[in-house]
């Protein structure tokens, strides 16, 4: 079992200016409808929050291995995009590692997925990340932050390629739980640590 590396701050009300504007988007998704209603009023806790990053490391690794495979890639990688991300519900704020000048940031659903897995002419330097052979992913966070049915980590991702090459990937999260309890990311910044000379 993965230990993972934290501290945690339970906050109740201090995030209320800066989260207005998460539960009310500025952009909202074509005929988007809310999730159903869940059961219960569970509070949020970190468990939860590690299930989700986990759940993503999982995702990305699958969409890596499909694709090594043979098999339909573009359809998981659409599935990730909407079972892990926020983009069929309102806003994501999506900034990948590997993007730059007008491209640098992915606000929407075919953004994502030239990112991901390329073949977008749109995204003429997209390459496809998820694409990679990556066959292992894991992650340690510095501090994750909880306050209702928002939760932000922030630490590191460790990707391994079918070489057993490790890279680690800066990473910022911040997912929304939607009315159904999943959490969504609704917020992911990556970048290289940076090296000084």
């Amino acid at each position: 079992m993965m230990k993972h590396r934290a501290s945690v701050w339970i906050v109740s009300g201090v995030c209320a200016g800066m989260l207005a504007g998460c539960s009310a988007p500025a952009v909202r998704a074509k005929n988007a409808t809310d999730p159903t209603p869940a059961a219960g009023g569970n509070l949020l806790t970190v468990e939860k929050v590690n299930d989700a990053q986990q759940a993503w490391c999982d995702s990305l690794v699958n969409i890596a291995k499909t694709y090594a495979a043979g098999g339909d890639y573009q359809t998981v990688a659409t599935k990730v995009l909407s079972n892990q991300y926020n983009y069929d519900y309102g806003t994501v704020l999506f900034n990948p590692t590997l993007t730059f000048g007008e491209q640098n940031f992915r606000l929407d659903k075919e953004g994502a997925a030239a990112y991901f897995i390329g073949g977008n002419p749109k995204y003429p330097n997209d390459a496809g990340f998820a694409l990679k052979p990556w066959v292992g992913c894991r992650y340690t966070n510095e501090g994750v932050l909880i306050d209702g049915d928002f939760a932000f980590t922030m630490g590191n991702v460790f990707l391994t390629d079918a070489k057993g090459k490790e890279t680690m990937v800066d990473k910022f999260f911040a997912f929304k739980r939607g009315n159904d309890g999943k959490l969504r990311i609704i917020v992911h910044k990556s970048a290289l640590p940076f090296k000084p000379n």
